[in-house]
């Protein structure tokens, strides 16, 4: 298998090879036969008019080609009072999906605000010493925020930067402070994120536990470890800052977070932080997401 390095070519790759996959019923009943829906050149400039935002280069062409399927995601939840289905968008659909765009779009300003002024009590080193007041505490998030790069929702709470102007544009996945870069272009993400639905996978034999396990193949796993090599050129504005707050953001960078280990489990921890606060333990936010 050799997976494109052109954009264009590997977007039709991923358009083949997941539709290849849903064509089959081994797959999940609910995406079986499902097709890429997407966009025309026309239909992108009106979503930028009617949004006041505007696509990089990459994101159009991922607009033009995959864009969403033409389905909605169906997860089933079983508990003693029965079965809830619940319909979210695969990626999220910008003919159709108005409220759930409306909602993802406020969603890193209202979420990240809650861990400001919350008890998980985020300030970051370039925003001063931090105020008393949450009024103030807000004023100065909000400006910080404004002037950051814009974010586009792709799915759940996976977001483009979209600035045509900086060398990178990697998608974060963004849980309230909590973030973490879940590819460092839209080819990389797109494996990330559709790995389950590709064929880029292979067995291997784990003589210790007696079996085998399914592991990505050798190409996935080079784009996969190169995307996450440490490079000094990979610079965020603004948002760099914030994933780094996290020890659960450093490895985002290729970097290995303060008191880092081998143990696959550890608490989420303040890291990158001004010299009077805490390096308390994150306080998980449930907030409302699929």
């Amino acid at each position: 298998m050799n997976i494109p390095e052109n954009f264009t070519e590997f977007l039709h790759w991923i358009k083949k090879e997941t539709e290849k996959t849903w064509s089959g019923d081994f797959c999940k009943k609910w995406i079986q036969g499902a097709q890429w829906i997407g966009m025309t050149n026309n239909q992108i400039n009106e979503v930028e008019k009617k949004y006041s935002i505007q696509f990089t280069p990459e994101h159009r062409e991922f607009l033009e080609i995959l864009h969403t399927i033409d389905r909605k995601e169906i997860i089933e939840n079983k508990d003693e009072w029965g079965d809830e289905i619940t319909e979210y968008p695969f990626f999220y659909n910008w003919l159709e999906d108005h409220e759930e765009i409306k909602e993802k779009l406020n969603w890193p300003y209202e979420t990240i605000l809650r861990d400001v002024v919350g008890r998980n009590g985020v300030w970051l080193k370039s925003w001063g010493k931090k105020p008393d007041s949450e009024e103030e505490k807000t004023k100065i998030f909000t400006d910080w925020y404004n002037h950051s790069p814009t974010l586009l929702p792709l799915t759940s709470h996976r977001f483009i930067i979209s600035n045509s102007n900086l060398k990178y544009k990697p998608i974060l996945s963004i849980w309230g402070s909590d973030i973490i870069i879940y590819g460092w272009s839209l080819r990389t993400y797109l494996l990330n994120e559709l790995n389950y639905h590709l064929d880029i996978w292979t067995e291997e034999y784990d003589e210790e536990d007696q079996q085998s396990y399914s592991v990505l193949n050798e190409e996935a796993k080079k784009i996969h470890d190169d995307d996450y090599k440490f490079d000094r050129n990979k610079k965020i504005p603004y948002w760099e800052e914030l994933i780094l707050l996290w020890n659960t953001g450093w490895k985002s960078f290729g970097l290995e977070f303060p008191g880092q280990t081998d143990s696959p489990v550890y608490p989420i921890m303040k890291t990158y932080i001004p010299d009077d606060s805490e390096s308390n333990q994150k306080v998980f936010n449930d907030f409302k997401n699929p």
